[in-house]
């Protein structure tokens, strides 16, 4: 039996889960799964996106930087690319322009 998925997942997305010699780092099925809660993630996210704008305010690149820093934090249950993939996907879903985006601070030398 074969399988068959309805929702194909973007290069873009899969690019998260390669390595340096474009092989997947973690199955298909869990990069799907990853998928579709980053993508649902980032659809939700348009609902609070143009409200705080709107009632603080603020530009649309202080919105991008800050909803990005909330999902930076271990507790968004994301990692640090699934949350700038996701910041990303937001601003294109709201034709807007998304900002340079902080990075990962290094690691403590030991």
């Amino acid at each position: 039996m074969t399988e068959e998925y309805q929702i194909e997942v973007p290069p873009s997305f899969i690019a998260l889960y390669l390595d340096a010699r474009n092989r997947l780092t973690d199955s298909m099925a869990v990069v799907r799964a990853r998928y579709e809660v980053c993508e649902d993630l980032s659809q939700m996210l348009v609902d609070q996106a143009e409200p705080m704008r709107r009632d603080n305010d603020l530009p649309q690149r202080d919105v991008m930087l800050r909803i990005h820093a909330g999902l930076s934090t271990p507790a968004a249950g994301v990692s640090p690319p699934e949350a700038e993939w996701i910041v990303r996907r937001l601003a294109e879903l709201l034709n807007w322009t998304c900002p340079e985006l902080p990075g990962l601070p290094d690691a403590p030398s030991a």
